[in-house]
């Protein structure tokens, strides 16, 4: 049945540079009634730079580039060594590109002329790197030295700061430092209707990679194997050159693992019949990802442990995305999908006692020690988590949240739910005074080695609740029969799988 599927449904869209011309007007929007609002004049230059290649080491292996996301977010760039500017006073756009010596045509292509970034990127004007000084000194509208206001701010996520513009001549002009960061960053969170249709893209095609991993995965095979199933299909039939992240790619007990797939613990197990599998792969097109992961037995049938584990995670994940909607806080869903995980294990005999006493004691954060889910789309972990002001909670499982903000209307963001056996957590809580006492000792034995399961689809935040923009199998039943052949979705075909046969 399998090999009468279609290899992909999908094509890549069109990407509007409107979108792009949108973003810059949001800002503009935005950056001009914060300085009304304190009554400084509406003069300047928003002035960012974009991303540089770099090298592998000391070698001169170019890695493959990819945009800096703030400037991707304004001018829609793909190529390196470019800066742009906004004029504040009268809202137009200048892109700045590198002046390319006559070997570049030699090596690396043709030369384009400055009409070609302008028309292609639709900004109002375009220089070279060299001309900047002269330029925004030219455009300025206000008296003394022109002010540039550059990107410079902590991103909550991995605690680093955005770089501000450098370059020759930087002295010749005023700079603000604080401004541009918070409002640009806010810009980001809610998304417009293009950035949605982009992100949308990303999940279809992702959801779809999944679904043919799924039906393709073999015991016996390695991690890596599918990992590079989810890459060729993103790639070949979506054109997405770049993934949101690293393929976390994890079987049997590496499931518990919650960064897998890094240097050094490299997708590389090969895994056996009644492993979990836990696939975390996203794909990213025209700069905007998606994050999605996907549980399953790599035999293709759920035994009742993982049956247990699976929809105590499975149920915490539709509790949340049906309560979601504006207004509604975020740690508020963390700790609801801590709950009903608690319960479900609960009723699986692997913890005993009162669930409001184990939440006290924060027992959800041994199960589920990482954050529910964070906001999506340029980068898989998309700033503005934490606006001035808001406090990172202290306790064990809400410290790793990346954002404590109340839902809003736009916003894209992850619901990834958990339930792990991670040993190095485990074992203190089983010895703990005050936690001792809500483990099953003997029952829970049985799940050493387990690993976890996780389920993580893109939520987006709409009016009245949220439309969950992942598409990929998720009742035990839907993937069993994904895995055994069946059609996805399973309402559209004419036929589908029970307990091994064809029925019409």
């Amino acid at each position: 049945m399998a090999s009468s599927i279609p290899s992909s449904s999908l094509s890549p869209p069109q990407v509007p540079m409107e979108l792009h011309v949108a973003n810059r007007e949001k800002l503009l929007k935005s950056l001009r009634q914060h300085l009304a609002e304190l009554s400084c004049p509406l003069h300047g230059f928003v002035f960012l730079q974009g991303g540089e290649e770099q090298t592998r080491h000391d070698t001169d292996h170019i890695e493959l580039f990819r945009q800096e996301s703030y400037f991707a977010y304004l001018f829609g760039v793909g190529e390196p060594g470019f800066y742009g500017a906004i004029d504040i006073a009268t809202g137009e756009s200048i892109l700045f590109a590198p002046r390319l010596s006559a070997d570049y045509a030699v090596w690396l292509g043709e030369i384009k002329p400055l009409s070609y970034f302008k028309e292609r990127y639709l900004v109002n004007r375009a220089y070279y790197t060299d001309e900047v000084t002269g330029v925004l000194h030219d455009h300025f509208q206000g008296s003394g030295k022109p002010l540039l206001f550059l990107l410079h701010g902590l991103n909550t996520d991995s605690n680093k700061y955005a770089k501000p513009a450098e370059f020759e001549g930087a002295d010749k002009f005023e700079k603000d430092l604080t401004t541009l960061h918070p409002i640009l960053t806010e810009c980001r969170v809610v998304k417009s209707e293009m950035e949605l249709t982009l992100i949308q893209f990303a999940n279809d095609i992702s959801s779809e990679a999944h679904v043919q991993v799924m039906r393709k995965c073999r015991v016996g095979m390695k991690e890596y194997q599918l990992e590079s199933m989810f890459l060729h299909h993103t790639y070949m039939y979506g054109g997405c050159r770049h993934c949101s992240y690293t393929c976390i790619c994890a079987t049997g007990e590496n499931s518990a693992v919650l960064h897998y797939g890094h240097a050094a613990a490299p997708n590389d197990r090969t895994f056996e019949d009644g492993d979990m599998a836990l696939l975390d792969m996203g794909a990213e097109y025209h700069f905007y990802g998606s994050d999605i992961t996907c549980s399953f037995p790599v035999n293709g049938k759920f035994t009742s442990d993982q049956s247990v584990i699976y929809n105590a995670v499975l149920e915490a994940h539709n509790v949340v995305i049906s309560t979601m909607r504006p207004g509604v806080n975020w740690v508020d869903m963390h700790i609801l999908a801590e709950k009903v995980i608690l319960e479900s294990l609960k009723k699986g005999c692997i913890v005993v006692g009162n669930v409001d006493d184990m939440m006290a004691e924060r027992l959800g954060a041994v199960f589920m020690p990482h954050g529910l889910g964070h906001f999506l789309g340029l980068d898989t972990h998309d700033p503005g988590g934490y606006l001035k002001g808001l406090e990172r909670r202290k306790e064990p499982g809400l410290s790793a949240l990346r954002t404590v903000r109340e839902l809003q209307e736009g916003m894209v963001i992850t619901v990834e739910p958990g339930c792990y056996f991670i040993d190095a957590l485990l074992l203190p809580a089983m010895e703990s005074s005050s936690t001792s006492r809500f483990f099953n000792h003997e029952v829970i034995g049985r799940f050493k080695g387990f690993g976890g399961v996780r389920i993580e689809s893109d939520v987006h935040v709409t009016a009245s609740g949220c439309k969950n923009m992942t598409k990929c199998p998720r009742e035990m039943q839907e993937i069993e029969a994904v895995m055994a052949g069946a059609p996805w979705p399973l309402e559209k075909a004419s036929l589908y799988l029970e307990n091994g046969r064809e029925r019409v």
